[in-house]
């Protein structure tokens, strides 16, 4: 990956007089509604900064793994990239709340928090890191896939090994529900799943169908256990670079891209099930009670420690709150 890097002469940010190209790379499939969503954002930097300003996308992880990414951003040698919140909590500390299962009572809840001033905050904090945070794409609900197994229940993942994303949090949610988990590279997942090295893994419906993950994996059981959102962050050292105005065409084209991937994410999701199923793959649609009782305990440990007050304000954003005006009329 560092050669490829080298070859490319790659460096974040290449302004000149006349033009600036933000070097952007992610893992997906270019099929993916996400690197769709990254391309409308490039078309429409170009378009509100009148040419001055252009994205150069890099998909498939040509580039390196999330965290090799997120690595390239922090001193500046690439620009932007899409990651997953949960291994973003090896950078940032606060994101592991996003890997605590069952948190989410449905999708309006998930985009409350996120829309919050504590979702806001929460990338706020990325800047710690290096890096600055443009907004999150809807990654949908996480849900196991297996090779040879249904799962129905907890009971389902005992002795069976499970890939999870890079975070300490997913793998003590997988051990929580019985089974045992193993941090893959999502390039070597395919790999893996093929030479049993392990038994499933866990994503969305559209990555579970673009990655053909479904080829191996032929149970999917869409128990739901986790709402992971990608976060679309930017090297802090090639923000702080751009001028006002620059920043302000890059917003507004983040923000652009965000809208149109959450509304073609459900089409997506709902389009990727339909495909799988077609292919033969057995989707399960499991009751998730027992899943939910099976973390209660894992729960009440994370409630002792630092991310205990963000899991409280998660809950409170349950429900949606009137405003004294809306008040006066119920």
């Amino acid at each position: 990956m560092a050669a490829a890097v080298l070859l490319l002469g790659l460096l974040g940010c290449q302004p000149d007089t006349e033009h600036t190209t933000l070097r952007l790379a992610h893992t997906l499939d270019q099929e993916h509604v996400v690197h769709k969503a990254m391309a409308l954002m490039a078309e429409r930097l170009a378009e509100y900064s009148d040419g001055s300003m252009s994205i150069e996308i890099y998909s498939g992880g040509q580039l390196g793994s999330e965290r090799e990414l997120v690595e390239l951003l922090q001193i500046g040698s690439l620009a932007m990239t899409k990651v997953s919140a949960s291994p973003l909590e090896g950078f940032v500390p606060a994101m592991r709340v996003f890997s605590v299962p069952y948190i989410f009572s449905d999708n309006d809840h998930y985009w409350r928090v996120l829309e919050s001033d504590l979702g806001q905050q929460l990338l706020q904090e990325i800047e710690q890191a290096r890096l600055h945070g443009l907004g999150y794409y809807d990654a949908g609900s996480r849900s196991f896939y297996s090779t040879h197994t249904r799962i129905d229940s907890p009971a389902d993942l005992r002795g069976k090994k499970f890939r999870v994303l890079n975070s300490q949090t997913a793998v003590r949610m997988v051990e929580a529900l019985g089974g045992a988990a193993t941090p893959i590279d999502w390039g070597e997942l395919y790999t893996a799943l093929q030479q049993g090295v392990v038994d499933g893994a866990e994503n969305n419906p559209p990555s579970f169908y673009l990655s053909r993950h479904y080829e191996i994996s032929r149970y999917y059981s869409l128990d739901e256990h986790t709402a992971v959102p990608d976060v679309l962050i930017m090297s802090l050292h090639v923000w702080q670079n751009l001028s006002p105005q620059q920043q302000a065409w890059v917003t507004r084209a983040a923000q652009d891209s965000i809208v149109y991937q959450r509304e073609a994410w459900q089409q997506a999701s709902d389009e990727a099930l339909a495909a799988v199923k077609a292919a033969g793959v057995t989707v399960i649609y499991p009751d998730k009670e027992p899943f939910r009782q099976a973390v209660q305990p894992f729960h009440q440990s994370l409630m002792q420690t630092d991310i205990g007050p963000l899991l409280q304000r998660i809950a409170e954003l349950d429900t949606p709150q009137s405003s004294p005006k809306e008040s006066e009329h119920d």
